[in-house]
């Protein structure tokens, strides 16, 4: 595959395995972009990625290299970037194709932008759930470009299932999986999502709040709650959905409906320092 988004015609594969072994040569070249060696209490490492059996790589100080200059070409002051892997297991950092539209289809747009405003951990984190969207996306197009029937589709998920997903090898959850195949382990695997869940819950409840200069409390419920109901949405201009997910930009402080701005309560959850599409777009032209 040459560049971000051709070489889908070039493809000579037509079953499920040589679908799912280009899945997982790409799918390898982006682990090793999103992996570390050993540091101080890694999180995430390459130690995870070799007791999974994920991929090798020759030696501890080849991967560091790998997601430090990953790190670094994810500048936020440049372009829309994106992360691609490609068939010979190896990964770049480049802007999107520019063919509309792509041959295949591209990955998530612009993971440079949210670098410095999130935790490191956080945010290659993010970027390997997005990676991981992108690699079944493609998958699947290969199915439906070769024509796969309910059983060839069925297989090739089976394949793709049996591996870990890139989210779980840069977090380390794949191996404490491992560890956890016991006959409670179901049980235990649903408390970690309750955490989530909850957390969410109540970040939801504090970006629906209205800034504080508007929070008052005590006998001036009523004036709270009319300025909050003058809270406009700085994508749609409108105020309606109060019971839904708002988020307000930490640059400009406007505030948003979730949905208008594509953030779900569970990404919010990462972000430290939000900035709408607007003030992104000014950073990025500057």
């Amino acid at each position: 595959m040459d560049g971000g988004g051709s070489g889908a015609a070039g493809y000579a594969v037509r079953t499920p395995e040589e679908v799912f072994r280009d899945y997982r040569a790409r799918r390898a070249g982006m682990i090793k972009a999103l992996t570390t060696g050993t540091r101080a209490s890694p999180p995430i490492g390459l130690l995870g990625s070799l007791a999974a059996g994920i991929c090798v790589i020759d030696g501890v100080s080849l991967c560091c290299a790998d997601v430090d200059k990953f790190f670094k070409l994810c500048d936020p002051e440049k372009e829309n970037l994106c992360l691609y892997g490609y068939p010979n297991e190896t990964w770049e950092v480049t802007l999107p194709a520019e063919e509309v539209p792509p041959e295949i289809p591209e990955p998530a747009l612009g993971i440079n932008f949210a670098r410095d405003g999130m935790n490191e951990k956080d945010w290659l984190a993010l970027v390997a759930v997005h990676s991981d969207s992108w690699l079944l996306s493609v998958a699947f197009y290969f199915g439906a470009r070769f024509g796969f029937d309910k059983e060839s589709r069925r297989r090739l998920f089976s394949m793709i299932n049996n591996l870990p997903t890139i989210f779980e090898v840069v977090t380390g959850s794949a191996k404490k999986q491992t560890k956890e195949k016991t006959p409670n382990s179901s049980s235990k695997s649903n408390k970690p999502s309750s955490k989530v869940q909850s957390r969410a819950e109540s970040r939801s409840k504090a970006k629906v709040s209205v800034p504080k200069d508007e929070e008052e409390s005590g006998d001036d419920d009523g004036d709270e709650e009319e300025e909050r109901d003058n809270t406009l949405c700085g994508t749609c201009g409108l105020n309606d959905g109060k019971d839904e997910f708002w988020i307000c930009c930490d640059n400009c402080e406007k505030w948003y409906h979730g949905k208008c701005v594509k953030i779900t309560p569970a990404r919010a959850e990462h972000i430290k320092h939000y900035k709408c599409p607007d003030c992104t777009n000014k950073r990025a032209r500057a």
